[in-house]
């Protein structure tokens, strides 16, 4: 009667796990990798998560199971997408580091638009790792969880420690990310400026494996390591002039990478420019905001909290904008 009791418990048990990370705003690009099946950068990064917005993500192994199930924002993706593919042998990292072979069920929603330069890979790797390691019985460190996370989208390794985070180069296990400053630390606002909510043609993955083809991408590297040092140490002095001009010649550049690799890649729109030009306009009148720009057309206005209304409104004048998201600093990727 015991062992019947037993096996109805163990039949019935739920391993799940449902977590929660944020999207990050990268103030030193990541783009370029030195091994792109392990994900490891050319040159080091820095970013800011962002607290407004968030991707949850529940994962569940489930013995009956014949295969994995992806559904993401409510549309359910069949075996032969890439989607499907790519997240799935993000969980097969997590079923080989637990030794089990079970199949899961993966749900995954996000609060902003995806695949248009908003990092949305970054938030849903993040969520996938905490919730897919915990549902599989694993313990892991920050420092795991960021490698995990980076296995899956690069960017994602700076989604899982809290606030104002770093992420170094090193091997497979030292390039992980770490916060240098809680959220609190400073109260920066991004103004996420849409101008396009369409999937991108060309991903992160794909961009990644083609900047090397540029002739502009070592000078790119070369530079990386300095702006990489004096946006650091901008940013621990608060000193949002010195860090905007940092932020916005680095994005130029990696754009610039971008638009000269083969083939070149214009993530950019006539609502991007359009952005940049306000900007200038609106800081040589006194606003203190700048720009930067992920992989996408999309514009962040990173401005402090004193000036986060006048930029959005001054934002939502312009014709070539559809929305306009607002988001302070942000906490680390966790279980929900």
């Amino acid at each position: 009667m015991l062992n019947q009791i037993e096996l109805r418990k163990k039949a019935t048990q739920v391993r799940q796990a449902t977590a929660l990370a944020h999207p990050n705003i990268a103030f030193i690009k990541y783009w370029g990798n030195q091994d792109h099946a392990l994900r490891l950068p050319v040159n080091p990064s820095l970013s800011m998560n962002l607290g407004a917005l968030h991707t949850q993500t529940t994962v569940t192994f489930d013995d009956s199971l014949q295969h994995d199930l992806l559904t993401i924002n409510q549309q359910t993706y069949a075996s032969d997408e890439p989607a499907y593919q790519r997240v799935c042998h993000h969980v097969d990292i997590v079923r080989e580091w637990a030794n089990i072979a079970t199949s899961a069920r993966i749900e995954s929603s996000s609060n902003f638009p995806v695949g248009s330069g908003i990092a949305s890979s970054a938030a849903a790797f993040a969520a996938l790792s905490v919730a897919s390691s915990a549902a599989a019985g694993l313990t892991l460190t920050e420092a795991q969880l960021s490698q995990l996370a980076r296995r899956g989208s690069g960017s994602a390794s700076r989604s899982v420690p809290t606030g104002y985070c770093e992420w170094t180069l090193g091997n497979d296990v030292d390039s992980v990310a770490v916060s240098i400053a809680p959220p609190d630390y400073w109260d920066l606002q991004d103004v996420v400026v849409v101008v396009s909510q369409e999937h991108k043609t060309v991903g992160s993955t794909g961009g990644h494996q083609l900047a090397d083809t540029s002739s502009l991408q070592a000078a790119r590297v070369v530079g990386a390591e300095s702006r990489f040092n004096a946006c650091r140490e901008a940013l621990l002095a608060r000193d949002l002039a010195r860090m905007g001009a940092i932020i916005e010649e680095d994005t130029v550049i990696m754009h610039g990478v971008m638009m000269s690799s083969h083939p070149p890649l214009y993530y950019w729109n006539a609502g991007t420019m359009r952005i940049i030009q306000a900007t200038q306009q609106w800081r040589s009148k006194g606003l203190p905001v700048y720009f930067t720009i992920d992989a996408g057309p999309n514009v962040h206005l990173i401005c402090e909290a004193a000036h986060v209304q006048a930029v959005v409104k001054a934002a939502k004048q312009l014709p070539e904008v559809q929305d306009v998201l607002v988001s302070g600093p942000g906490g680390p990727a966790r279980l929900i």
